[in-house]
């Protein structure tokens, strides 16, 4: 089972988030549990406050690191990065990360029993959470949010659906976008014929071979009209 751990100050937040599809199905069956937790349970001052300003000055807030250190402390059994074991990965979820890709949901799903992962807020959180606890820096993408828990939710999906199990039919994580460098083929249902468009006739010859060649040369296509730098 792979156990993912949430930090966040806005536990509520995923209250029913995973209670729905891919996510669902793989807590019911056992690959996965999902907990989220409340940052604020670890500060030990009676108001529970979780952040201060910044050092230097600068407008907003930044994150205190006691009660992270403390947090990962319970949910790991270490202090420090250096003391995880080989497949526990402690991921903060930040703009300055590097950019989540297949590739890494891919080596998180194959490599990792738990994921500690950090929601980040206001302006940041303090550095030595990075140079002590987190073996990755991860961003969904080069834009900022209001904060982590929705970078947590696309990356435990991510992740969750290339357990093996997850997912019906195993061969769907092979064929989909990303999966070989390019974006995935297009695809086509009933009816035949809508609004003066009509279905690439190789689709209904029933020929398999001809349908796979037409889909690897259509997913190239596709490839270089939206997403050209994924051939280089």
């Amino acid at each position: 089972m792979l156990r993912c751990d949430i930090i966040t100050i806005f536990p509520e937040f995923f209250r029913a988030t995973f209670d729905y599809g891919i996510v669902r199905r793989a807590r019911a069956a056992g690959l996965v549990k999902t907990t989220a937790h409340d940052l604020r349970k670890w500060t030990s001052d009676k108001h529970h406050i979780v952040d201060d300003r910044p050092f230097g000055g600068g407008e907003g807030m930044v994150l205190k690191p006691e009660p992270i250190f403390a947090g990962v402390r319970e949910l790991t059994g270490c202090g420090n990065r250096e003391e995880y074991s080989p497949q526990t990965r402690v991921v903060l979820l930040s703009p300055q990360g590097r950019v989540f890709t297949q590739e890494v949901a891919q080596d998180l799903s194959q490599n990792a029993s738990q994921i500690v992962l950090i929601c980040g807020r206001y302006e940041g959180i303090d550095e030595r959470v990075v140079e002590a606890l987190a073996t990755d820096e991860i961003s969904i993408g080069d834009y900022v949010l209001s904060g982590g828990e929705p970078a947590a939710i696309v990356v435990i999906d991510a992740v969750v659906r290339l357990l093996p199990g997850a997912l019906g039919n195993e061969s769907s994580t092979v064929n989909e976008s990303f999966s070989e460098r390019r974006l995935g083929h297009p695809q086509y249902t009933r009816p035949t014929e809508f609004s003066g468009l009509s279905v690439p006739d190789v689709l209904l010859t029933g020929n398999h071979a001809e349908i796979a060649r037409w889909r690897r040369e259509a997913a190239l296509r596709k490839t270089e009209r939206n997403r050209p730098d994924l051939l280089k």
